[in-house]
């Protein structure tokens, strides 16, 4: 289906949506995916004016259907500004960090959210959280179907300086709890370590995971699983949750579980031209198995996940 017909059989028609973030690389992709839907999209940025958003002027029905506002979390009013006559909201919008303050600001910036979209007369939010919140557990048996239902050990997060998984969890804690004492239907996106085409001219967090390892910077990798989705599917995962009546909760957001050896022998194997040398550190231990887990939810949305080797090459 061409991207025209495409538009003409969604949803979007004339409604407004928000998206926070609007330039980062998942943010990008969700304004992607509303533009050629249909919506109207308003995105948010630090600084609009910024050549590192200039990408987002260039998708199609950009020209036509998307503005682009400044906006801080931490900046109530501005929240109120970028959210008046929205009918969604799509909280993209996340720093990738450990410093301590991250957690503070990721709480009183998400009730920001939340209590200006409900100020605002916002029919749903869809908020983006991060698989950080769901497997940072020492405890959890190696055969339990990791789903929903799981949420990371916060002081271990403390203990072993994940402060971003710390941030990530009270984040969505705080919308999951501000959202239903306002009355506001919302939905979280739960993605894992995202992979696939860039829209923005820079590298991001996840991106770079991928890119150290085929310029040879990263000699070793750890004794240890990933999970991986495509950014596309997440972006997809946003606009459905939204889309969806009725769609509450969590959504999963993983496509593949391997562990690092696997990931790195996929490199080799698709990009024989790049210096792929990383080797598995000797940590004394059996090789860690792959373990379960659970995309159901996300797949009764009508989400269908892209193979990895689909998404790195």
């Amino acid at each position: 289906m061409s991207s025209s017909s495409y538009s003409k059989a969604s949803n979007g028609g004339e409604q407004m949506v928000c998206v926070t973030g609007a330039g980062g690389f998942i943010g990008s992709w969700v304004v992607k995916e509303l533009l050629l839907r249909g919506y109207r999209v308003r995105g948010t940025a630090r600084d609009p004016a910024d050549s590192k958003n200039a990408h987002l002027l260039s998708l199609e029905g950009a020209r036509e259907r998307l503005t682009l506002c400044r906006a801080d979390v931490l900046d109530y009013e501005s929240l109120r500004a970028a959210f008046t006559g929205c009918h969604g909201v799509l909280h993209v919008a996340s720093p990738v960090s450990n410093d301590p303050e991250l957690v503070p600001v990721a709480v009183e910036g998400t009730r920001n959210m939340i209590n200006a979209a409900a100020d605002e007369g916002v029919r749903r939010v869809v908020f983006t959280s991060s698989y950080g919140a769901v497997h940072m557990d020492p405890n959890r048996s190696p055969d339990a179907v990791l789903d929903e239902t799981c949420w990371s050990d916060y002081e271990f997060c403390e203990q072993t300086n994940n402060l971003y998984c710390c941030a990530k969890m009270m984040a969505e804690i705080t919308a999951t709890e501000a959202a239903a004492a306002r009355g506001l239907p919302l939905a979280a996106v739960v993605p894992c370590v995202t992979t696939g085409p860039l829209l923005q001219q820079t590298l991001n967090f996840s991106s770079n995971h991928v890119a150290r390892y085929l310029m040879g910077t990263k000699r070793s990798y750890p004794n240890a699983v990933a999970v991986y989705v495509d950014v596309r599917d997440v972006a997809r995962a946003h606009v459905l949750a939204y889309e969806r009546p009725g769609a509450s909760g969590r959504y999963l957001c993983i496509g593949t579980v391997l562990h690092r050896a696997q990931l790195v022998a996929m490199l080799r194997e698709l990009f024989p031209q790049y210096p792929v040398t990383a080797k598995c550190e000797d940590d004394g231990k059996p090789m860690a198995k792959p373990y379960k887990f659970s995309n159901q939810r996300a797949r009764e949305l009508g989400l269908e996940f892209t193979p990895l080797k689909k998404s790195l090459y």
